[in-house]
């Protein structure tokens, strides 16, 4: 039988120490090899997009990036590796994993109980299982990439613009081309983003100023003026009321 090639994400050292010995006593029964640890989500996902994972022990809480926003961008590659989270959460909270069928550990963890989620052969969860746990807003969008998860930081957006089946999402360096819906996006970043026309959405924190241009008899139409890139965003008749309240 091949070895799994097992990740362990978990921002504390004692916690990845104790996975470690968990693993070797594993390992009669489930042929493994653990094939790096990471201390947070931005690291595993330079890991997996450098080695063959198969199964990644994903801890929640994490700084950086916490694990389900990890598992979320895992979740976009061809062939993602399987994720069994660890967590310290409370019975309560971990129910939601329960409903959506999300594979999960409940410190402190125990031989047999981690040998048992091993020996599954379950698929990893899926991207709309993963969304279901509960309102979590990521600090990342990610685009599929060359069978690599690319990471852009919220804070580098400028404006997300609904293109046909995609959005292209801008950034001060290039463009994304982004699988995901406006509208979602509109919800989940509400405080970051504001929506100037019915296909785009501008960071709040990128908007220089407003400009009035001038049509042949009309009254002009305002534009947004951007911080480090030059091309100007249309403000439609019904989101003007933002030039008002900027």
């Amino acid at each position: 039988m091949n070895q799994a090639r097992i990740l362990i994400v978990d921002d504390e050292a004692p916690a990845r120490a104790r996975m470690r010995d968990l693993l070797d006593d594993c390992r009669e029964a489930f042929p493994l090899l653990l094939a790096d640890e990471a201390a947070n989500g931005i690291e595993a996902l330079q890991i997996i997009n450098d080695a063959a994972i198969d199964i990644v022990l994903l801890d929640i809480r994490m700084p950086e990036m916490d694990g389900i926003e990890t598992a979320r961008h895992i979740a976009k590659l061809d062939k993602p590796p399987r994720v069994i989270f660890t967590t310290a959460y409370d019975v309560y909270a971990v129910k939601a994993f329960e409903v959506n069928a999300i594979d999960y550990l409940l410190k402190p963890i125990k031989r047999e109980r981690l040998l048992t989620a091993l020996l599954k052969a379950g698929p990893s969860a899926s991207r709309e299982q993963l969304d279901n746990l509960g309102p979590r807003q990521r600090k990342h969008l990610s685009i599929h990439e060359r069978g690599k998860v690319v990471l852009i930081p919220l804070e580098d957006i400028v404006f997300l613009r609904a293109e046909l089946k995609y959005l292209t999402v801008r950034t001060v360096a290039r463009e994304f081309l982004l699988e995901e819906s406006l509208t979602r996006l509109e919800e989940e970043f509400a405080d970051l983003f504001i929506r100037v026309h019915r296909n785009t959405l501008v960071a709040r924190l990128a908007i220089f100023g407003f400009e009035k241009i001038a049509e042949e008899g009309g009254e002009g139409r305002w534009v947004v003026i951007l911080k480090g890139v030059d091309e100007k965003l249309a403000v439609s008749r019904r989101q003007q009321h933002i030039v008002r309240e900027f």
